[in-house]
This record gives structure tokens, sequence and C-alpha cells, in this order.
């Protein structure tokens, strides 16, 4: 494939996968540029390595990370692991660039969306000998390509159906359960019960005022729990028939009538969280970030399953993960401290700081809220049960982006077969680059 191909595609990932789902703060500083000395640069000690993420904004995981550092380099004298942290805006960015220049760190923290393109594209190096630690991971946690492993995250979070118990009662709505979640008829009628009081300015809040991989994340479970997805898995070489076929029109039609019927807004307010706590939704469709904020606030608080649409209840995966540069000089240490930093005690630990799923039993077991039975365990057990995978194709960066300015254009009132099918088109021919 001609290099300039993979540029082209490279480069999108930064603008299409700015923002992060996993709770990481976004960074307020200058964007920082590639450092000398990294693992491409002579300058560089033999048993020194560099380590980049982008949690410059994000002081809690930040300093977990730290730690674990830290710890890696007491533990032992032969290799020692230097952290830069970049602010979260400028991260991919300057990813892409330092890949460029030939001068990626050794290690580095990659948002799971773009692994499977980095991957493609040279930047990262597989993962081997962890399979052992790595299948006692949640599956979300683990980022693959072609049959691979090329990271490994602390954590993922879980989209729910927000709302209060004493909604559900004023308006005799049953409260769903894993076991039995809300069916599409049972869930509109109760849309349309809030509806008609009048009590709301609108029934649910889907955030349709965030951008970016938000709609992906957000709504591409919706599509799948209709029968449709993004693209066919079983070759990554086209969405023809799963992202236009009926099921996949039958959800966007529902998806543009959410907005027609008045049941959301076309555009949301920018937090989302802050309106349902203000008396403005009933219902809100977000992530389990939302937790401690609305338990602060009300104290019936329930976080239901997602809805059945007809193909079971389906909710996003992947959240940051960890994983080895292609350039690094010294894989060996690179590799030394994966296996270091996948301890049980520091998946907890950085769950803990960033109030996110653990990735392992566990590491659950360490975290309060966390453990079985525990308030938070029902998004450990949803993520469990009802994730979805983002594709993991490395035509994924334009399948995100195509996706947000369609679903956007079904909601604001274009055709939804006509949509759809124009969609197709555009993401197969992006597709065969990665054949």
């Amino acid at each position: 494939m001609p290099v300039t191909l993979k540029k082209i595609a490279v480069a999108a990932t930064a603008m299409t996968l700015a923002m992060s789902l996993g709770a990481c703060s976004k960074g307020g500083s200058t964007p920082a540029s590639p450092a000398p000395g990294g693992s491409g640069s002579s300058g560089a000690a033999a048993s020194e390595i560099s380590m980049w993420t982008h949690n410059a904004g994000n002081k809690d995981e930040l300093a977990a990370i730290q730690t674990i550092v830290d710890d890696f380099n007491g533990s032992q004298a032969q290799y020692k692991v230097k952290l830069q942290a970049f602010p979260q805006e400028s991260y991919n960015q300057s990813v892409t660039a330092a890949a460029s220049a030939k001068k990626l760190p050794c290690l580095l923290d990659i948002d799971q969306p773009n692994v499977a393109n980095w991957a493609w594209a040279g930047y990262l190096a597989p993962i081997t000998g962890m399979d052992d630690t790595l299948s006692k991971y949640l599956p979300s946690t683990v980022a693959k390509y072609n049959g691979k492993t090329y990271a490994y995250g602390y954590y993922d979070v879980s989209l729910t159906w927000v709302t209060r118990k004493s909604i559900l009662d004023e308006f005799g709505i049953r409260v769903p359960t894993i076991e039995q979640p809300w069916k599409a008829d049972e869930f509109m009628a109760a849309l349309k019960k809030v509806k008609d009081s009048g009590k709301y300015a609108n029934a649910a809040d889907i955030a349709t005022g965030w951008t970016g991989e938000w709609w992906p994340y957000g709504f591409s479970p919706l599509l799948q729990s209709f029968g449709g997805d993004l693209i066919n898995r079983t070759d990554y070489k086209t969405a023809d028939g799963v992202l236009n076929g009926d099921k996949a029109v039958a959800w966007a039609t529902w998806f543009q009538n959410l907005a027609k019927d008045g049941y959301i807004a076309k555009k949301s307010g920018s937090d989302p969280s802050q309106d349902f706590m203000n008396g403005k939704s009933a219902f809100l469709w977000n992530g389990s970030w939302t937790a401690v904020p609305v338990r602060e606030k009300f104290s019936d608080v329930v976080f239901a399953p997602p809805v059945d649409f007809g193909n079971g209840g389906k909710v996003g995966g992947g959240s940051w993960t960890w994983g080895q540069s292609a350039q690094c000089s010294n894989p060996e240490a690179a590799a030394a401290y994966l296996k270091f930093a996948s301890a049980d005690k520091y998946v907890a630990l950085v769950a803990q700081k960033t109030n996110n799923i653990p990735t392992t039993d566990e590491a659950a077991k360490l975290v309060p809220g966390f453990e079985p039975g525990g308030v938070n365990d029902v998004f450990r057990q949803y993520s469990k049960k009802f994730t979805v995978m983002r594709p993991e194709t490395p035509g994924y960066p334009y399948i995100a982006t195509a996706f947000e300015k369609t679903a956007k254009d079904i909601l604001n009132g274009a055709d939804p077969k006509t949509s759809l099918d124009a969609l197709v088109k555009d993401i197969n021919t992006n597709q065969q680059q990665y054949s």
C-alpha cells in the first residue's frame, strides 16, 4: 500500500477521535510537540525508555500512572521508564508527527478505536507473552487487529439509561433489569407518557449536542440493537446490507422520529447530565461517568440497561489502552513494563482514580463500589453482557466521521434510505485501501 495513503488515513485519526469516553479530562495547556530523545533518538540511554500519555489535563489518572512507573523503576535496576504527559487535544497529533519523524516513544497510551489504524500504519508492535494475563481482562479492554493483541486498558465505561425511581413510579413505568430490559414498544410508550405530561422540555436527552466520537460510540449500539451495524464484520470490506438494509433503515427512521415527534432535541445542551439533574429531561442516554454527579443530586437514581430494540441491548466498548511502539529501540524493556503494569493492583489503582469499570474481577474487588453487589457493579455487568466493540479496522476513523455526518443529516430530516446508501458507498470506497 502506498505510504501516502497510510499517512492520509492515519492523519484522519487525530481529528475524528479527539473525544475520550473514559472520563478523561481534557488538558488546557499549550499543545506539546514531540520531545527529542525518544526511543528513536540516538541520545537516549539504552536502559531508559520514554512513555507518552494524553493525561496532562487529568491529574488523578496521571498520578496513578506515575505511581506504576515509579514502582516499575524501583523494582529492578535494568530499565527505567520516563513518563511524559501531553494535553489530550494535541496528543494524537503529537503521536502522528513523531511517527513520521521516527521518534515515537517505546510506550504510549492509545484510544482504543485508534489501535487498528495505528497498528496497520506500523506505529505499534504486537504484545506477546501476555495471553494468560489478558484473558482475565474484559474483552473490550484488550485491543486487537488481524488476530494480534496490540494494547490493553485498565478500565472501560458503559452506556446506560439514567432516570429516577420517582419518575418511573409517577408514570407507571416498570423498573427494567439486566435480565428483563425495556423492549422497544415499552420504552416508546414510556417516552410518550412523559412527553404527554408536559412536565419536561424533552422526554429524553441523548446528547445530540455533542460532537465527534460520541456519535458512533453512543448511537451505533442503538443501530446494532435494531440489527444493523457500521460495517460487515466478516471481512470489514463493505457496509452494504448492514448499514443500509431494512434494519438499518428502521433504526434511522426511528432516530429521525425521536426528534420529529418531540421526544428529544435535535441539538441538546452541552451538558446533558446537568440538564437532567435540573429537571429538563426524564431519561438520559449517557455513560457510567454520570454516576458520581447524579448520585450526589438524587437518592433514587436508576441506571437502566440498554433498551432491546429487537436484537438485544447493546453498548459501546473500549477506552484508553497501553501499547508498545514499533519504533522502540529497547522492546525488551517495553515488554517488561507492560507485563509489570498489568497487575490487578494497578488495574484497581487506575480504575479507582478515574471512577471507571475495573477490567479484571480481582481488581473490581479492590475498588469500592465495583465489588460484586456494589453500587457500581451494574456498570461492569452491562459491559460484560452488552458490549459491541467499535469495528476493529484501520478504516474506523473514517467510518466514525462519515457516520456522524450522516446521522446528523438524518436527524435533521434527510431521507434515511438515501442517506444510508450514500454513506455505505463512501465507506466501501474508503475501505478498499485496507484490503
